[in-house]
């Protein structure tokens, strides 16, 4: 899974994981539906409502807070809304979110 986090002047960050396993964030737009062949389709959506973001849409970001791995760089990322947090990681290659209390 990738994520992309749009502002409200339409500038956006890009979640995903790196072949290391780390999070990486990078300024980048999303990009259009595609076919890898035998391996499926990538599809972009919008935000489901059951997603860990959707509860702080147009919320202002408080604070950010990072975990570094020795060997692999960054692997969590730590948003603080008005309303609660919410948990990027990367875990065994993949990006994980969580709702954090």
């Amino acid at each position: 899974m990738d994520v992309w986090l749009i502002d409200d002047r339409g500038d956006a960050v890009h979640l995903t994981a790196g072949s290391d396993w780390c999070l990486i964030v990078e300024s980048s737009k999303p990009h259009a539906d595609y076919d890898m062949g035998d391996s499926g389709r990538v599809m972009v959506r919008a935000i489901s409502e059951e997603a860990p973001f959707a509860r702080h849409i147009g919320e202002d970001v408080l604070a950010l807070r990072e975990e570094h791995a020795p060997n692999t760089g960054r692997v969590t990322l730590e948003l603080t809304f008005p309303t609660g947090q919410v948990r990027c990681e990367s875990w065994a290659g993949e990006v994980r979110l969580t709702s954090v209390a």
